[in-house]
């Protein structure tokens, strides 16, 4: 894929991050259970590699904020920005540097990210003295999350090798 085709991919699924939110919120669900800013970083990562994936997951939250006003600029925007730069990173380096399985990639890139996402909670509780706990952050986003992680472990896979399929 030339340098050109992956940055037009990259501006598709940043497009895909800001939208799906706003169509979740339009129709009634709901963005943290569902997680829609998710899927196309992740998707971009595995995709369209490292650094694509990082890029992608470092730009849609904040376009998605000053344009929809999701994600709140504090504490989740910088949460958010961080989980979603290491989705794209990790599952760009897992699978298409590293060559894991595609599943076993996807499942490295989410758990990595959370575990990034408990780390800079920790560090707006101790700068700005924002009143969450990292290990209870991260519980409560992956049980909150609990569908939208099943629904990306379905979907992201099938669009992944759909997507490798016809390029």
């Amino acid at each position: 894929m030339t340098t050109s085709s992956k940055l037009t991919t990259s501006a598709v699924f940043i497009t895909f991050g800001v939208i799906l939110p706003v169509a979740f919120h339009y129709v009634g669900a709901m963005g943290p259970v569902f997680l829609p800013m998710h899927i196309p970083i992740l998707i971009a990562g595995l995709f369209l590699g490292a650094r694509a994936g990082f890029l992608t997951g470092l730009i849609t939250p904040g376009l998605s904020s000053l344009l929809t006003g999701m994600p709140p600029l504090m504490p989740t925007l910088p949460i958010m920005t961080v989980e979603l730069s290491i989705y794209g990173l990790i599952g760009g380096f897992l699978y298409r540097q590293k060559g894991l399985p595609l599943l076993l990639a996807l499942v490295g890139a989410m758990i990595t990210g959370r575990l990034a996402a408990a780390v800079i909670v920790y560090i707006l509780a101790m700068t700005v003295h924002i009143k969450l706990q990292p290990l209870a952050y991260l519980s409560g986003a992956v049980l909150t999350g609990l569908p939208g992680i099943a629904i990306q472990l379905v979907l992201i896979p099938l669009i992944v090798n759909r997507l490798k399929s016809v390029n």
